[in-house]
């Protein structure tokens, strides 16, 4: 039996690099040859500024003075390709694969570039998942000599056509293309290319059902990521070694690796924030260059007027007029801040009042249920009734598990109306995300004696926040648990009933609950208005959470049960990648 392990796609595309050498821009080689080839091209001022911008990556400003090249009539058929050129890669670089693949195809025949063309072209097509095309694309420069792909390098090139017969499952031709890719990379010491080519290459036999050889290249893999800093490939070498280890049944080992998977992603998402972080800076610093250059302008127009005695008059009453317009926008602008302000403080009252309501009722519901079986149990042990007493233990564990829960579910619903929760959209592997969340639910699944099957694919992917995912799933199921009676059966699945989608099912032969029950869950409200069990403590906020969370994941959320037979809740979710991503 072999042990799928989830696949990472590893392009590799740094064809840029930047180094500071006594504050001189030095260009990669690829850059270099884009400089050599469009130099003929700058006396046209609109260009020059599209070549710089792009060299300093700034791929907006690229954009932005491409796009006034395009608008002027002229027949300089290699001005409007280099131009289509360099829109197509801002738009690849940003992630924007349609723009991309558009802007590409407008060139020319007899283009300098044009191989850099057919590649970028395959790139975008493998991102998409349009595995055929991207082959397509790829094998027509795979003979083309090294020194016409003016710094690219072939290895990417190998690489990348592997992956796609690794998705297309022709495992022996993605094992030879991946094999030479690392060698190349092995030859070149390139420590975070090694990581990857390992995990494809590990991840390719896992399909082969070599596992020898699958474990080889994840342990060496995860050895190569020790040597780093790049937590995002830290993480996914320990999680894989943690899969291993779990299957090869050795907990103690497993339980170490997730703890560095843990350690990693939080480092990954720690880094994440403080980089958002300088980038608002350095925005706000950008801000504030633009204002000192537009008040330098400013005084230099000043100066200039008061050289010319005869504008003197004339040039302060246009500055008078302008502060005047200024001043008034700058009064209506305030008053559009305070109107939000106010409209943000609005909602934040309301949010506040329906936590406090939540708050008042089920957490004193819960302490009051804590504090009389407390006195009971003080009884009984007095009268040392241990069979009670441990009765009462239980339930005390089960009501102080429920009002975790809702503390938990508080602080996310909080985060996410406060817009406050951090959300990144990727492509995950539903059947793992499923493993880890039902790990922490062993206990209560034992205690109550429920069979637990998961039997969803590990090839169904899907395209959702991670962390988002996994409270939607610890609310469903932890529901699945406390409407389940003893010796009942919780089932998680997946079926594929409308394209683009895949259904996640959580079924179990629990309580159940009436079509009125199903509806009003099903309404975008806080509190369930009825509940079919009075003694299951919960106020619904567990459920708004999940519909607001999968809402926010492009997802559907739809609720089938009949009272006494059991509830299932379907979760549907886009297996195609948003607009935009990469």
């Amino acid at each position: 039996m072999v042990y799928r392990f989830e696949i990472f796609l590893v392009l590799f595309l740094c064809v840029f690099s930047t180094k500071l050498y006594a504050q001189e821009r030095v260009y990669s080689a690829f850059e270099q040859y884009v400089v050599n080839r469009s130099d003929a091209l700058v006396q046209e001022i609109d260009f020059k500024k599209a070549q710089s911008f792009f060299l300093e990556k700034e791929w907006d400003s690229t954009l932005l003075y491409t796009s006034k090249v395009l608008t002027l009539e002229n027949s300089d058929t290699a001005l409007t390709n280099f131009s289509h050129f360099l829109r197509g890669y801002s738009f690849k670089q940003q992630g924007v694969f349609n723009e991309a693949k558009s802007e590409f195809l407008k060139i020319k025949e007899n283009f300098d570039f044009a191989l850099h063309v057919q590649i970028f072209l395959g790139e975008i097509a493998l991102e998409q998942s349009l595995y055929n095309e991207a082959l397509e694309y790829l094998k027509r420069i795979e003979t083309v000599p090294d020194e016409k792909l003016l710094g690219l390098r072939r290895s990417n090139i190998e690489a990348n056509i592997g992956l796609c017969y690794l998705h297309l499952d022709e495992y022996d031709k993605a094992d030879a293309y991946l094999q030479r890719n690392l060698a190349f990379l092995e030859a070149e010491k390139d420590t975070l290319g090694l990581i990857g080519a390992y995990g494809n290459l590990a991840t390719n036999y896992d399909y082969k059902d070599l596992f020898d050889k699958t474990i080889f290249y994840y342990q060496k893999a995860y050895d190569l990521s020790t040597y780093t800093d790049a937590y995002a490939l830290k993480a996914d070498a320990s999680f894989n070694m943690y899969q291993i280890e779990k299957y090869l049944n050795n907990p103690e080992k497993a339980y170490q690796y997730i703890e560095e998977f843990n350690i990693a992603k939080d480092s990954l998402n720690s880094q994440n924030e403080v980089a958002r972080v300088l980038q608002l800076e350095k925005q706000i610093v950008v801000e504030q260059k633009q204002k000192e250059v537009s008040l330098l302008e400013a005084e230099n127009k000043v100066k200039e007027a008061q050289k010319n005695g005869l504008m003197l008059s004339s040039v302060i009453l246009l500055l008078l007029l302008g502060t005047g317009v200024y001043f008034y926008r700058e009064k209506v602008k305030s008053n559009k801040i305070i109107s939000a302000q106010k409209e943000d403080l609005d909602e934040l009252n309301a949010t506040k009042d329906k936590l406090f309501s939540i708050v008042s009722h089920d957490l004193r519901s819960s302490v009051h249920a804590l504090k009389s079986s407390n006195t009971e149990l003080v009884d009984n042990l007095e009268a040392k009734n241990l069979e009670k007493v441990n009765t009462l233990l239980h339930a005390n564990s089960s009501i102080v598990n429920g009002a975790y829960n809702l503390l938990d579910n508080l602080l996310n619903w909080a985060l996410l109306q406060t817009k406050q929760s951090y959300f990144e959209v990727g492509e995950l592997r539903l059947f793992f995300i499923v493993e880890q969340v039902a790990h922490n639910y062993k206990a209560l699944l034992q205690e109550k004696n429920i069979h637990f099957e998961n039997t969803v694919p590990k090839k169904d992917k899907v395209f959702a926040d991670q962390e988002s995912l996994k409270i939607i799933l610890r609310n469903i199921i932890d529901n699945a648990i406390k409407f389940s009676n003893a010796e009942g059966a919780i089932k998680i699945y997946t079926e594929h009933t409308k394209e683009g989608f895949c259904d996640l099912v959580i079924e179990d032969t629990g309580l159940g609950m009436s079509e009125a029950t199903r509806q009003n869950l099903l309404q975008e409200t806080i509190v369930t208005s009825e509940k079919e069990n009075k003694d299951i403590i919960g106020s619904g906020l567990g459920m708004q959470l999940c519909k607001s969370m999968i809402k926010k994941n492009n997802g559907t959320f739809f609720i089938e049960s009949t009272l006494g037979k059991g509830t299932k809740m379907i979760v549907s979710l886009s297996k195609i990648p948003p607009d935009g991503y990469y």
